[in-house]
């Protein structure tokens, strides 16, 4: 059988990984001269007050190599193939340390690298269709072939509260920050190519731009592929992302809405207060 495989940008909740049976492979970050594994040792809260405290943004770097070469090497004994997927490589060197090790373990022929050319649950997406696959008895060519054809229709999108985050990682100046928490704009980041841009300005309050963004995508959504939807943020707003959730269900379309809370490499790059809706167009 075949197993999939994710490094932790996927961000997919504990519960998703085990009712898959996804391996998930931790990126590193770096929080001034202390490292932690992404998704094990660090939590959303902590990446903010240390950012806050430091005004700055923490440092996020690849799936080592030593990590990706203990967890090859277990999953080789046991599975005939591993199908690993990687955020944007125009991101992180991931995509290159997976191929790199499956090189030097001569098995290039039974590892399957996937650059998903997407973040967060854009690539959670990705990586529960093929592991459904996988449950199905496909062969690794075959989810590779089927995955290629869904990923050009994954559609990843947030809207941020701060531009604060935005503008210490060096993704917009520290005038634009500014003069955007003044008049209150929220840009709503969209994954295009394997890169992140804005593709919408958004002004008021969050409660209120995020039910705007949602309601802008209603067409879409109706289009999008009804088998599931995620909401993943690094909101502490529950009443907000419960008006999500039932704007959603109200749709009447889609038969699982799943929730995640972001992991290090979209909290620490757009900050607190983020919120997206992702899905596959249908």
């Amino acid at each position: 059988m075949v197993r999939i495989c994710s490094d932790s940008t996927c961000d997919l909740s504990a519960d998703l990984v085990e009712k898959y049976g996804i391996t998930i492979i931790p990126l590193h970050i770096m929080l001034g001269d202390k490292e932690y594994r992404d998704r094990v040792e660090i939590s959303q809260d902590e990446i903010f007050e240390w950012s806050d405290k430091n005004k700055t943004t923490p440092k996020t770097s690849a799936v080592s190599v030593t990590d990706a070469m203990a967890v090859m090497k277990e999953l080789l004994e046991v599975h005939e193939e591993i199908i690993l997927f990687t955020i944007a490589s125009g991101m992180s060197t991931t995509y290159n340390v997976f191929n790199m090790v499956a090189e030097d373990l001569d098995a290039t022929d039974r590892v399957h690298v996937i650059d998903s050319m997407n973040l967060s649950t854009g690539i959670g997406l990705m990586v529960i269709e093929a592991a459904c696959m996988a449950q199905e008895g496909l062969s690794g060519n075959e989810i590779v072939a089927n995955i290629e054809r869904i990923r050009p229709k994954v559609r990843s999108s947030f809207v941020i509260d701060t531009l604060t985050y935005l503008a210490r990682g060096g993704r917009c100046s520290s005038v634009v920050a500014l003069t955007g928490g003044v008049l209150k704009i929220h840009p709503k980041i969209v994954v295009k190519d394997g890169k992140m841009e804005v593709s919408k300005k958004y002004r008021g309050q969050i409660r209120n731009v995020v039910m705007d963004y949602v309601k802008d995508m209603h067409y879409m959504l109706l289009e999008a592929n009804p088998t599931r939807v995620f909401i993943t943020h690094t909101s502490k707003d529950r009443e907000l992302i419960e008006e999500v959730r039932s704007y959603l269900e109200g749709l009447g379309h889609f038969e699982e809405i799943l929730e995640t809370s972001a992991g290090a490499v979209i909290s620490s790059h757009c900050g607190p207060g983020t919120l997206g809706v992702l899905f596959i167009e249908g």
